[in-house]
């Protein structure tokens, strides 16, 4: 049995301070011969590489998917959970145009159980730390979680972007996010889109600047682009079905239209990084968390959570 949480606050448990599955979404891995089923495939991994994402893995079944969706009720809902100052960011709605409703938080790994399991799902953990770096696993360490929810008829978008275009105050560049489609996801109600070979985009060693910080505008990221990433920007809908996921690069240009269709469109999104990026600023990397410039990521936020020497 894990551990039992530390208090946030009276009666509230902080599920940071636990650093392995409690198995309240799958069974915890018992024997270390069992990892190996995770892994990609050659193909797989060569995917990754040349077009900087992979397209529908299955990853949760729909009662599973169903199960976390009951968990959202805290971020959608009235009914807020207790814990609420625990998340890094909240957004009831990113954009702040009731037409174009994007609810967006970070940090709701703290605040239930299935939400930090979710973290440490074997099917995302162990081909995570194959995608950091070409050709060579990796140990992978927790960076942060986000939720995004698109409400039916009028729900907004979410900007073209890099992703480490948001994370410069980490070094170097050894990241990896996992998009989890917790419903269908459609051209019509606001599903993901990538730029096939974006991964490759860059400044001067650089990622793209960010042109929209409230995620509202999805035309801005033209206006930094070089005539060829123009010509290049052909974008594809992942059509990620509910319970499976895109794997992608820290650098692929990805983003999402807005939901006009009748049912919703939710996902949960996890991030991560490779063991032994460091704080590259001495102000906060999350809301209040803190390590000092230069030293490396660890502790109670940033959990190891897959070792390739444990299937040895």
């Amino acid at each position: 049995m894990p551990p039992a949480p530390k208090d946030f606050k009276p009666g509230v448990p902080d599920w940071s301070t636990v650093h392995e599955p409690t198995g309240t979404l799958f069974p915890p891995i018992k024997d270390k011969s069992e990892w190996s089923q995770f892994q990609f495939n050659t193909d797989q991994v060569n995917k990754f590489w040349e077009d900087g994402f992979l397209l529908n893995i299955p990853l949760l079944s729909e009662q599973d998917c169903d199960r976390i969706l009951a968990d959202y009720r805290y971020f959608t809902g009235e009914n807020k959970h207790d814990g609420m100052d625990m998340l890094y960011e909240y957004h009831s709605n990113q954009s702040g145009d009731a037409n174009n409703v994007l609810m967006h938080c970070l940090g709701h790994w703290r605040m239930t159980k299935l939400f930090h399991d979710l973290a440490f799902l074997p099917q995302v953990i162990v081909p995570g730390s194959q995608l950091l770096v070409q050709n060579k696993m990796v140990p992978l360490r927790f960076w942060h979680d986000q939720l995004f929810a698109k409400p039916a008829k009028h729900g907004g978008v979410v900007a073209w972007h890099q992703d480490f275009s948001y994370w410069t105050r980490t070094t170097p560049m050894m990241h990896l996010t996992v998009h989890i489609a917790l419903d269908d996801q459609t051209e019509e109600n606001g599903g993901l889109y990538y730029i096939p070979g974006s991964h490759r985009w860059t400044r001067n060693g650089k990622p793209l600047p960010v042109t929209d910080f409230n995620f509202a505008d999805m035309e801005s990221i033209q206006t930094i682009l070089t005539e060829e990433e123009k010509q290049q920007f052909k974008p594809v809908c992942g059509k990620l079905r509910k319970g499976h996921a895109s794997f992608h690069h820290p650098l692929a240009v990805h983003g999402s239209y807005g939901n006009r269709s009748e049912v919703p469109r939710r996902a949960a999104v996890l991030n991560y990084f490779g063991d032994g990026v460091k704080s590259s600023t001495n102000e906060d990397l999350l809301k209040g968390i803190k390590i000092p410039e230069g030293e490396k990521m660890e502790g109670q936020f940033f959990p190891l959570v897959f070792d390739p020497a444990w299937m040895s």
